[in-house]
């Protein structure tokens, strides 16, 4: 590798963990889902994040807002929540003459980091309105097509355990999402540090550390990034493992899967990949770093059966076993 791309490698490495720290200071334990909200940000994807009420989805959230240099919205999704309120609509104006004119305005979706709380208490109809600009950058209303400002990130988060009122999200918007992230219920020890943090006179505070520049920026180092072919075709073999149409696929597979991932769930592996490489200070995608990623951008892919679902068997434990099945790429 050239010396200057040693010295990106460096430089996305340091700005990596100078935002890690920063958000750090605020959030408890976690470490590892931080680093994947952070993966998706510079893979250009966007992040589910799931956790019981309380363990700090939306604080984890707002926390990164105030570390980048980036605008800033959060839509509160309830069950009245019409598509208008989140993209924007057109309004009559009227002059001094009494004309009256049409002009859009733009609703909270034109930021570069939207927060969608508690996606899944929306309708499908008003969740489909995320879609366009998750996949397109744009948004269509009021005849026009508007592209929306660089980096777009949407975070939505989502209750998995208080099911009544809600609207599962449907697997065409499921697959949009880079990367499914859960938040685990803190240790001891981590709660005695969120009390002690959270129940003084002054909370902690942050400082920004990435403007948007730098990022966009960081996303295109992370693209650059080489992959050898045997590298991803690992990636390949993993993804076709999960499905059960495959002949030489896993047998829980067989047994519990309804459909694999998409190819999307394969680009989300690669890219994630790539980030993974740069963070370890490599110049080369390795194994180590498509099976770093794997958990978080396949286990939203992959569609389980009625048997598996009676059994309360998560996607994580069939995945798992993906990646104890399938050889590895050899160096």
């Amino acid at each position: 590798m050239t010396t200057s791309g040693s010295e990106q490698v460096e430089k996305f490495q340091e700005k990596f963990e100078q935002v890690k720290d920063e958000v750090s200071k605020v959030m408890v334990g976690n470490d590892e889902v931080i680093m994947h909200v952070m993966t998706c940000l510079l893979a250009k994807g966007h992040v589910l994040l799931e956790g019981i009420p309380g363990v700090g989805k939306t604080k984890l959230v707002q926390t990164l807002a105030d570390v980048l240099d980036l605008s800033f919205s959060r839509i509160q999704f309830t069950p009245d929540l019409m598509p208008g309120d989140i993209i924007g609509t057109n309004i009559v104006n009227e002059d001094d003459k009494g004309r009256k004119t049409f002009e859009f305005q733009s609703g909270p979706i034109f930021a570069n980091m939207v927060l969608a709380d508690e996606i899944n208490r929306a309708t499908p109809k008003t969740q489909s309105a995320l879609l366009e600009a998750m996949q397109e950058n744009s948004v269509s209303a009021g005849g026009e097509t508007r592209k929306l400002d660089q980096p777009v990130f949407v975070l939505a988060t989502q209750n998995p355990i208080e099911m009544e009122g809600t609207y599962p999200l449907p697997e065409a918007q499921m697959d949009r999402f880079l990367f499914k992230l859960k938040l685990d219920f803190p240790s001891a020890e981590e709660l005695h540090t969120i009390v002690d943090r959270t129940t003084q006179r002054d909370e902690p505070s942050v400082t920004r550390v990435l403007d948007k520049d730098q990022i966009l920026q960081m996303r295109d180092v992370a693209r650059e990034m080489p992959i050898a072919k045997p590298i991803q075709d690992y990636a390949v073999r993993l993804a076709l493992a999960t499905h059960p149409e495959e002949e030489n696929c896993h047998n829980m597979v067989k047994k519990y899967v309804r459909f694999g991932v998409s190819p999307r769930g394969i680009q989300a592996v690669i890219l994630g990949a790539k980030v993974a490489a740069l963070l370890n200070r490599r110049s080369y995608v390795a194994n180590d770093d498509i099976r770093s990623v794997l958990l978080p951008a396949l286990r939203h892919r992959v569609l389980l059966n009625f048997e598996a679902e009676a059994e309360q068997l998560e996607t994580d434990e069939i995945l798992n076993a993906i990646v104890e099945s399938v050889a590895e790429a050899k160096a």
